[in-house]
């Protein structure tokens, strides 16, 4: 007979996943790095070769241009922003559950999870929109050695006095375009594997740590097959001179699409699959063993 789950906790939830967020960016990051040097890359001329060929080319010129530490260029603006981001992300989706149920007790359906999943993505674009655009920015200031900011804070100042909250928030809707159905498929693909991995008889919440691993890698990799598109679209929309743009994402498609083609869409798409199995991993096991730790020592909140 498997034991009664735990009862759904959000404020739980929040706390276990600000330590799954921080143990994200210290798996994830360098990868990151990569994968918007890789989007952001200039156009090579008429017989000019590309700047970078590839993930390994770009990894390998990072590495030996800058160090170690160029990979984890621009990570305190992700670690001040992911850590409460992933908080209010899995509170979203604890509350997203709690809300769908009726008593306690209930098991939700797989449709019912993504739906808490899609809220929790609304939640996580509030804090992630102005975050996003700001690491976009300093990690294309690192590879093109014009240096305009002096850190995320002055980036903050600086946009804030060109364009007030608009210029800080710019993105927003193509951020929500990526984060709310790519959190359904997050979390949806989590539970899902966790119900397949869990022996017959055994509960969900006793997996091994290999099963946690494999789990939350995949739901990162089914994340980001949805949201990959968005996101490269996102990526140059938020570091475009003002007014490249002025319908919005419809522009940056139409031209995306005119001179890269629809391949283009998926660019950086190794880098990012390569990051996401990883930290997904490091994040779904960081929040479990929060998780295990927070309901040994507050069993009834």
């Amino acid at each position: 007979m498997s034991k009664q789950p735990q009862p759904i906790s959000p404020g739980k939830n929040f706390f276990a996943g600000g330590f799954g967020g921080v143990c994200l960016v210290f798996a994830g990051h360098p990868l990151d790095t990569i994968k918007v040097r890789l989007q952001t890359q200039p156009k090579p001329g008429p017989g000019q070769t590309a700047l970078y060929t590839g993930t390994f080319d770009c990894f390998r010129q990072t590495l030996a241009k800058e160090g170690l530490k160029g990979l984890y260029k621009g990570m305190a603006a992700p670690i001040i922003g992911v850590t409460p981001m992933f908080a209010v992300c899995f509170f979203g989706f604890g509350l997203g559950k709690k809300l769908q149920q009726r008593h306690p007790e209930d098991i939700l359906t797989y449709p019912q999870i993504f739906a808490a999943g899609m809220l929790s993505g609304v939640f996580t674009t509030a804090i992630m929109a102005p975050g996003e655009r700001i690491k976009c920015l300093l990690q294309i200031q690192a590879a093109s050695q014009e240096v305009k900011y002096a850190g995320p804070m002055d980036c903050v100042k600086q946009l804030y006095k060109e364009s007030g909250i608009r210029g800080i928030y710019k993105g927003t809707a193509l951020t929500l375009m990526r984060d709310v159905p790519a959190s359904g498929m997050y979390f949806m693909t989590y539970e899902w594997l966790k119900n397949i991995l869990t022996p017959e008889g055994k509960s969900p919440s006793d997996l091994s740590v290999p099963s946690i691993l494999f789990a939350g890698g995949m739901a990162g990799i089914f994340n980001w097959a949805v949201a990959i598109p968005p996101d490269v679209l996102k990526s140059r929309f938020q570091t475009a001179p003002e007014g490249k743009y002025p319908n919005g994402f419809r522009d940056v498609l139409r031209e995306l699409i005119r001179e890269e083609g629809v391949a283009s869409l998926y660019k950086g798409f190794t880098a990012v699959m390569l990051r996401a199995f990883p930290a997904n991993a490091a994040c779904f096991l960081g929040f479990e063993v929060a998780m295990k730790f927070l309901n040994w020592i507050a069993p009834n909140l």
